[in-house]
Parts: structure tokens; sequence; C-alpha cells
């Protein structure tokens, strides 16, 4: 593990340079353990494809205080099988109006369908959230469905478009530019600040996409404004049991 100074209020810390699940996992579970200590000071705690990095007031704490405590923390005792995670599904339409990349990934040997059979229904990680509120950095994809970034970026995608970027997938929360490709889009808001948790899960957690149809797509967005429909949500981890 290794800790340098991010900023004058900041620490980051280190534990390695590959990204991987197992890394990103640890990283979590050092996560839950600062947020433990309660330490005075610290802020806010962002983690990143292999690192953290810790906020704090300096007018409350300071570096090497900071420094001192997690310099006790053996990385190597971080145990991936004791983490707790969410499994979030989001229902997604794939093609059409909400998918106008799909016809990129065709051929004659691979379809519409194969995209979405080797999309949906499988567990994704979530690395972290990044570039606006919700978005989530997925791994897990599988390889032949890696996809180079457009060459030329919209102006606007929609909210709720599942897109595909290299070897990586996420979903836009809000109406936004972006260069991924673009291949479904879910009825079901990832932000919404009038629920309990207004983002449906945070980096550490899973995300599964299920596929519907058009129809299904207007009646989940009809029961959702309605308040009457809710994205299915399962715990997992060591601390419930599984």
């Amino acid at each position: 593990m290794e800790i340098k100074q991010f900023s004058e209020d900041a620490l980051t810390i280190y534990l390695g340079d590959t990204v991987d699940v197992e890394t990103n996992q640890k990283l979590m579970l050092l996560k839950s353990l600062i947020e433990t200590w309660k330490l005075k000071g610290v802020k806010e705690i962002v983690p990143s494809y292999t690192s953290l990095t810790v906020h704090f007031d300096i007018l409350n704490t300071n570096v090497n205080t900071l420094k001192k405590k997690l310099k006790e923390v053996d990385s190597d005792s971080l145990d991936a099988s004791e983490l707790s995670y969410k499994v979030v599904e989001i229902p997604v339409c794939y093609g059409s109006e909400y998918g106008p990349d799909v016809e990129r990934f065709e051929s004659e040997e691979f379809t519409v369908e194969d995209l979405i059979k080797l999309h949906s229904g499988k567990e994704y990680h979530i690395f972290m959230l990044g570039f606006m509120p919700g978005f989530p950095f997925l791994g897990g994809l599988d390889e032949k469905l890696f996809k180079d970034r457009l060459d030329n970026p919209r102006t606007n995608i929609p909210g709720g478009s599942v897109g595909i970027g290299g070897e990586q997938t996420g979903v836009y929360p809000f109406d936004s530019p972006g260069g991924w490709n673009i291949i479904g889009r879910t009825p079901v808001p990832l932000y919404d600040k009038r629920r309990k948790d207004p983002i449906l899960y945070e980096a550490g957690d899973r995300i599964v996409f299920r596929s519907i149809s058009e129809g299904e797509y207007d009646t989940i967005t009809e029961a959702y404004n309605n308040g009457v429909y809710k994205a299915k949500v399962t715990e997992r981890g060591s601390e419930i049991g599984n």
C-alpha cells in the first residue's frame, strides 16, 4: 500500500496499478474500514480503479495524523470474501430508437440478438462512479462486445442510455454529450433526488441488465412516474450470510 499527498487537504492511497475486481474490492473494504474509524476532519473518501482519495479538513486534522493511522493497515489482510454489496437490476430496451449504435456490432456471424444475450443477464462490477453523478464504470464486458468509441461524439445522449466504450459498459444518468456506442436505454432513473438513496448503487456494487420490450419500457416508465415501480435490489455478502 502506497500513500501520497494528493493536495493540501487530500491523501491518495494506492493498492497497485492493475485494474481488476480483486484490487477494487480491497479498495472498497479499505474505504469501509476508514469510515468505521470516524476520524475527525475526514470529509469524503473517493474510490477510483486502484486508489482511494481521502479528503479532509485541515483545520480539524493534518496529513501526518492521517498517514500514521493509515499505515497501521495491512493491505494483505483485506479479504474480499468479507465484502457486502448490492446487486441492482436495470431493465433495458435494446436497439430501435433506444440503441442507435447496435448496427455497429452486427455482422454475418453476429446479430443484435447475440449482443443482447451477451450484454444482459450477467453481473457487472462497478469499479467507480464518475463523469457525472451516478455514471457507473462497469467491468466484466464480454470481449466480443469491445468497441472503440465513436469518431464523432454526439452532442446529446438521452439520460438512461446504455453504452459501450472500449472494454467497458456504463449508463448515462442524465442527458449529456458523449462518444460511447449507445445500445439501449433504461426507463428507470439512475439518479432521483426524491429517493431515500438518490443513486441506486455505489462503487463496489453490481449491476445486472435485464432485456425488456418497447411495451415494457412504456409500462415501467408510467409505473415509475406514478410511484409504484421500484428497482430490484438484492443484498449480498458475508454480513448477510450469502
